[in-house]
């Protein structure tokens, strides 16, 4: 079987128990193995060989993180700086050690959910963290605000043994991925993958079935990975979200995985969820 998602996997004991106890965090952050991680240019920092870089505690500990094998690893919120968008670190990936990558995912997610929520959004009172970083709480109304994920579906669509793939403007030369978009409200993860393969590729689709997901940090999102059977093969593009749309074979999806030089197409990379759905897909 295929290797799970990037960023998928057990991670820190995340410690849910302790965050409504505000004197057991901070005795936590009192032992001698109790570590903060190190943030650069708004991202957690890496070393050398890609894992997240830890330092002794500087006082300041807003959000506990959890325990690594009972060692307590906090966090700041981020060090002040501000991305110019939402996938300013994507870059990061390509170095990022796949063991600390859940990790890496939780700590850049809450950071970008604590800055982007500063205000009460029931009476715009400033907000201050609460439940050791999990959530914040309003001192005026008394609301508790707690992160969120956007759940986003992201899905192979197969016809007569061959695979749809689209690629976006964004995407380098030649690589093609599977077709994504956000869940709306009221809406089923099934209704969802079915609505946006009609309005991106104008297929239809049915049995619709889950196969994984994915935490994705850029700036928070659940990617949720499924499979459609298609009616037809026929495609009507819209070149509003996509620059093209092709059905690929078998062949031509294990010859871009395996990075021939030759193939058809270029695969998505490892960190992205429509990597696993092509592995699994083809059964590497």
């Amino acid at each position: 079987m295929p290797p799970d998602p990037f960023f998928t996997g057990p991670g820190l004991d995340r410690a849910d128990h302790l965050r409504a106890d505000p004197e057991a965090i901070a005795a936590l952050g009192d032992q001698v193995d109790a570590r903060e991680l190190e943030w650069i240019d708004g991202a957690p920092a890496l070393d050398e060989q890609g894992k997240l870089k830890w330092r002794q505690m500087s006082g300041a500990r807003p959000i506990l993180l959890g325990l690594d094998n009972g060692a307590p690893r906090f966090s700041a919120l981020s060090d002040g700086s501000t991305p110019a968008n939402a996938y300013a670190h994507i870059h990061l990936l390509a170095l990022l050690d796949a063991k600390d990558a859940a990790t890496f995912s939780a700590a850049l997610s809450l950071a970008n959910w604590h800055r982007r929520h500063g205000h009460c959004s029931v009476c715009g009172t400033p907000t201050e963290p609460n439940r050791g970083g999990w959530s914040r709480a309003c001192p005026n109304c008394g609301a508790e605000h707690y992160p969120r994920s956007d759940p986003v579906v992201i899905m192979l669509a197969e016809h007569d043994g061959k695979l749809l793939l689209g690629r976006q403007p964004q995407y380098p030369s030649g690589r093609y991925s599977a077709l994504a978009g956000f869940v709306e409200p009221g809406e089923s993860i099934e209704d969802a993958v079915a609505r946006e393969l009609k309005e991106e590729a104008g297929i239809t689709v049915f049995d619709v079935r889950y196969w994984c997901s994915q935490p994705w940090p850029f700036p928070s999102s659940l990617m949720i990975g499924a499979h459609a059977a298609a009616t037809s093969s026929e495609l009507t593009i819209d070149h509003n979200e996509l620059d093209d749309a092709r059905w690929f074979s078998r062949d031509e999806v294990l010859a871009a995985l395996a990075g021939d030089t030759s193939a058809t197409f270029q695969a998505p990379p490892k960190w992205a969820i429509a990597r696993t759905l092509l592995e699994r897909w083809v059964g590497a």
